[in-house]
This record gives C-alpha cells, structure tokens and sequence, in this order.
C-alpha cells in the first residue's frame, strides 16, 4: 500500500477554498493549528457541515478530525454529483457560503447534480442565493458551463438565527473543460434589476426599501425593477426579516451586484432572538444599498468585489489557453485566492494596474483541469 503523501497547511484561513482546491486537484491535505489559541479552539460548526458536504457529493473521500478539531488530515476522493441529495448546513453561515465551492467542484463530477439545501438564504455575511441566482450563474456561463441544467430555485427563505430556508440547486457536468476568456470590456450600466423580501415582517418594509432605493437610481437611470418577494407562512422561514438584492447589468453584458439582510441577532441561548436590539429602518437599508451598488460600479471592472475570487478559480480551472480580466480594486479574498491557486495549482496571474481607470487586468495560462470522473464513467 503506497502511503500517501499529504500538502501541509496551516490555520483557518480559506479553510473552504483549500479543500475545494485540494479536491478538483487532487492533492491530499494535511492541516494544523487550527484556532489553536483561541477561546474555542478548532473546526467550527459550519466548516465542519461543508466536510459533511464533501462527503456528500463524493465518493471514497477520506477525512480525519483531532479530539480538539484543531487538525485535519483531508483525502479528495472522486466527485459523484448525483440526484434528489440533501444537506443541512446549519445556522452558523448562510447557504452562499456552500454555494459558491459546490457548484465549481461539481461541474467536474460524474454525474449532474440536484441537492436541496437547507439553512439559512438570506444574511449580511455570504452572498444571497437571489445574488447567486441573478449574477453567479450568468458568470459561469461565461466560461463555457451549459445553461441547461444550472439553475437555483428558492422554495423557502429563511433569515437568521433560526433559518428554515430551503433551495434546490441543479449543477450540470461539463463534457470536458472549461472555455478561456478574454473579458475586459466592462461597457455602461443599461438597467438595474432587484428583488427585495420581507419574512414574518409587513410586507409595508419592502415597498420602503424599494422606493428609498429608486429615489437615488432615477436620477441617474431610467430602466430599474426592482420585484417583490413576500413569503408567508411555512415559505417564511423561522425569524423575521428582511433584505434587498440588486444588480446593474451593462451594455456589455457584465451583471454587477450587491446584497443586504436585516435579521435579529441570537440572544445568549442559541435559540433566543434577541429583539431588544433596534433594526436599520427599511428606508436607510434602501438607501444604503443604492449607494453600495453605486460604489461597486464606479470601482471597474466586470464583476464585483464578492465575485473576484470565483473569477480568478474559474480562469486557473481553463484550459492551457490565455484568459484576460479586468477587476476593479483587489480585495483581500481576491488577493488570498491568487495565492491558493499558485499554491495547488501551480498558476500565475499576471497582474497590471492600470492607474487612469484605477482597475487591475489579470491574465494568466488554465492549468487544463479535464473533468475525469466523467471519463471514468
């Protein structure tokens, strides 16, 4: 029996993003010092539910946890996808947090996959499944992925502490690899789209937020929508709520997008809310929103700041083939995710400001990731 050589890592850092890495590449992982000094020490309960997701779309994947959880020693087995599969993933983080590693490690699956989702939809950490919807698939479809089959439905939302949201995606497989891009064009912002949703709450708060929002974009735009989306009863989840999700689309078919939730926070027991605490008013969430997705716009580039580190995943996962983007400022996720990529995949990007627009061109050669468990098939 050959031993396995495993990468050796250290802290919590991009805990999900090297495991996703680690998978697609193939690399068994070794991690330690895990919050080895702080108050409670190890893997948290949301990293621990995306193991439980990997196992999930996985098969013959080998993992090992400390007593302490402050180690872990991670074996990629194959991606399977698969159909009518389920995951919980808790209430420690939104459901975005899972979105983003699954749909890119599923498109190098065996078979399409089809997973419901349980948890919470709408939260001012993760990124909306209404952002992931309206703006993540639009951008994957760039490199290539078929249309067909990628989709995300919203059965049930669900805001924080105490969830009950539930979504369905559907990831397609692609037949061999990912399509370089040359994307630099950021072109005019032409419409702006939105849907704003209120649970256990009046449905009064989402036509305030609607109409603070539009009082800033008409001076500026005629074409805006923004849609309502009440839920009651069962498809409200278990905590009141409320948020907005926008995206400006451009002339040159770029979708740049922000998103916000209002929730209570938990009181001390886990399960409490604690509605003592005053919310933002709908009018200044509207208000507030307007001007993030204004800032996001006048940053360049074609894609937001939450997106770039899907971006430059998805540039690295190409064929050996050049792929050109302009962002705007690099964020730190950004940033973190260029040194992941170098680190597993063994990928450069080259990377030129350009003082005059204040954004960034990046380009870099894919590292010709085929899908093969579909081969093995």
């Amino acid at each position: 029996m050959k031993e396995v050589s495993y990468k050796k890592l250290k802290g919590s850092q991009n805990l999900r993003q090297r495991l996703l890495l680690s998978t697609l590449s193939s690399t068994p992982i070794l991690i330690e010092d895990i919050r080895a000094d702080a108050t409670w020490p190890g893997l948290l309960s949301h990293e621990v539910s995306f193991l439980r997701l990997l196992e999930t779309v996985s098969d013959d994947c080998h993992l090992e946890i400390n007593e302490t959880g402050t180690k872990l020693k991670y074996k990629p087995g194959i991606v399977m996808g698969g159909r009518y599969l389920e995951h919980d993933c808790g209430l420690s983080r939104s459901i975005g947090y899972f979105l983003e590693p699954l749909i890119v490690l599923c498109l190098f699956g065996k078979k399409p996959l089809s997973i419901k989702l349980k948890g919470i939809t709408n939260d001012s950490k993760d990124p909306s499944v209404d952002t992931f919807r309206s703006t993540t698939l639009p951008l994957l479809k760039r490199f290539g992925v078929p249309s067909d089959g990628l989709e995300l439905k919203i059965e049930s939302r669900g805001v924080a502490p105490k969830g009950g949201g539930e979504v369905t995606l559907s990831v397609p497989i692609i037949h061999n690899s990912l399509k370089a891009v040359t994307w630099t064009d950021e072109g005019m912002v032409k419409r702006i789209r939105g849907i704003s949703f209120s649970t256990r709450v009046s449905v009064q708060f989402e036509n305030t937020m609607i109409h603070a929002a539009r009082g800033i974009f008409n001076r500026l735009l005629p074409d805006v929508h923004i849609f309502t989306d009440h839920k009651a009863g069962a498809q409200a989840g278990n905590s009141p709520g409320y948020g907005i999700s926008l995206v400006a689309e451009t002339t040159s078919g770029c979708f740049i997008s922000v998103d916000t939730t209002i929730s209570y926070p938990r009181g001390n027991d886990d399960m409490d809310i604690d509605e003592k605490k005053e919310l933002m008013p709908p009018g200044e969430v509207g208000e507030e929103i307007a001007s993030l997705l204004l800032g996001e716009i006048e940053q360049g580039g074609v894609i937001d700041s939450t997106h770039q580190g899907l971006l430059f995943l998805l540039c690295a996962l190409c064929p050996q083939d050049v792929s050109k983007v302009r962002v705007g400022k690099l964020v730190p996720y950004g940033i973190q995710t260029l040194r992941n990529i170098k680190d597993f995949l063994g990928v450069n990007f080259v990377i030129k400001p350009e003082p005059a627009t204040g954004t960034v061109m990046l380009k870099c050669t894919g590292s010709g990731l085929t899908n093969l468990s579909r081969k093995l098939s």
